[in-house]
């Protein structure tokens, strides 16, 4: 290319950019996937060096006034939560476009992008707030709850777990903000919480990981024995190989159990009967996915009954692929009461003792606990606490109103000062 061309292009850019600018004000569309705009947030996300990452993530930053430094790092952050922004705001449903035929092993990479964003949006909303720009911090904290509400749009267990994490995240940054909230913005914030997208749950994960995992092997299974006509010692040396690669590995370690020796002896040593095992998951499943649907206590109950049902099983496989769903749905209920508990705080600033009896313990059997939280013999604010405490610690959010010593707003620490 010629300079002339060269500089006829550049030109044409200029135009293009400028005729984009002119047009920056008026509304932007809501019909796109969001997921597409969530790819191009990440694509512009700033890239920190590992000096200027710990310099934001590692350090204690509450009750400080935060240095300039700080102020730049984050507005790094700008273009990405533009398009986070834009995102929240779309009405069309959100596919990440994965394509799931790897089974156990396709690649979620944007899942760590996810929750990046989240702790970004906590620390760029001390900083709004540090500068009274309250609107913006709360468009990006709304923003980042969309983001891991769709995050859990595609059905993934470990999705929807990392939904949980970016909702714990946003609660923690209203807790321990909330005396720099003015009631215009805890009101945004209010408003917020309440639109879609919906929470994705535990139970609407069951069908997927029945495909990506029990029916993939299957598909598998029966794939090589078409592959391999009247070779069913190959065949299963193939499903060996898939299992190490599939199950045993699921969480990054090679298989150091005897779990496919035992597939092997359930299933007489022949791949007919590796099949088997596998179609006998399909009522478990079915089962499951009506468990993780019920209200807490008779979830607890019947939760109950299916792991020891699991741990009774001769099917080696329901050991590999049930053991996990009993540890994953506490994680909704304390994400319902986090959620809860922040909005009961809201209307309690907003209305006083009335709002704050007008939400209710979605664990429990009616308003949330409350007391006010001394800290180093001062008032600081007020504790929230949940009728639950299934993740092994009772859900509890402490509410700052007051400036002083940082101290852990939630978690099994919650009152404590933070490790240094």
């Amino acid at each position: 290319m010629g300079m002339k061309s060269i500089t006829s292009f550049c030109w044409s850019l200029l135009v293009l950019t400028g005729a984009a600018g002119a047009v920056s004000g008026q509304p932007f569309r809501t019909d796109i996937n969001p997921a597409l705009t969530y790819y191009q947030a990440f694509n512009v996300a700033p890239d920190h060096s590992q000096t200027d990452r710990d310099y934001l993530f590692t350090n204690q930053w509450r009750n400080q006034k935060l240095p300039d430094r700080f102020g730049e790092l984050v507005a790094g952050y700008d273009n990405e939560f533009g398009l986070l922004r834009q995102a929240a705001q779309s009405k069309a449903a959100c596919d990440w476009g994965i394509d799931w035929s790897a089974g156990p092993q396709t690649l979620l990479g944007h899942l760590a992008r996810v929750k990046a964003a989240a702790q970004a949006a906590r620390l760029r909303a001390m900083w709004d707030l540090q500068h009274d720009r309250q609107t913006d911090a709360g468009e990006d904290l709304l923003a980042a709850l969309a983001l891991g509400r769709n995050v859990a749009s595609d059905g993934c267990l470990i999705s929807a777990l990392v939904q949980f994490a970016v909702e714990r995240i946003i609660c923690a940054t209203v807790a321990e903000n909330l005396n720099q909230f003015s009631p215009e913005a805890l009101q945004q914030l209010a408003d917020g919480f309440s639109a879609p997208p919906a929470r994705g749950t535990i139970a609407a994960c069951v069908p997927m990981e029945r495909s990506t995992f029990g029916h993939w092997i299957l598909n598998r299974a029966l794939a090589l024995q078409v592959e391999n006509p009247g070779n069913d010692t190959k065949v299963m040396e193939a499903l060996h190989q898939r299992f190490e690669l599939s199950f045993s590995s699921a969480d990054g370690a090679k298989e150091t159990n005897n779990t496919w020796t035992q597939i092997v002896a359930a299933a007489e040593g022949t791949s007919e009967g590796v099949i088997k095992l596998l179609r006998d998951l399909d009522p478990l499943y079915t089962r499951l996915e009506n468990i993780e649907a019920l209200p807490r206590a008779a979830y607890e109950e019947q939760m109950q009954q299916f792991s020891a049902d699991i741990q009774s099983s001769p099917n080696p496989f329901a050991h590999e692929l049930f053991p996990a769903w009993e540890k994953a749905r506490p994680h909704e209920f304390g994400a319902q009461a986090d959620l809860a508990m922040v909005q009961a705080a809201v209307q309690y600033k907003l209305h006083g003792e009335a709002g704050f009896r007008s939400v209710a313990d979605p664990c429990g059997q009616g308003p949330f606990g409350f007391r006010r939280f001394i800290f180093d013999g001062i008032d600081r604010g007020f504790e929230l606490s949940a009728d639950y405490a299934g993740i092994g610690y009772p859900e509890v959010f402490i509410f700052v109103e007051t400036d002083g010593p940082p101290f852990l707003v939630f978690g099994k620490n919650a009152g404590k000062a933070p490790p240094l």
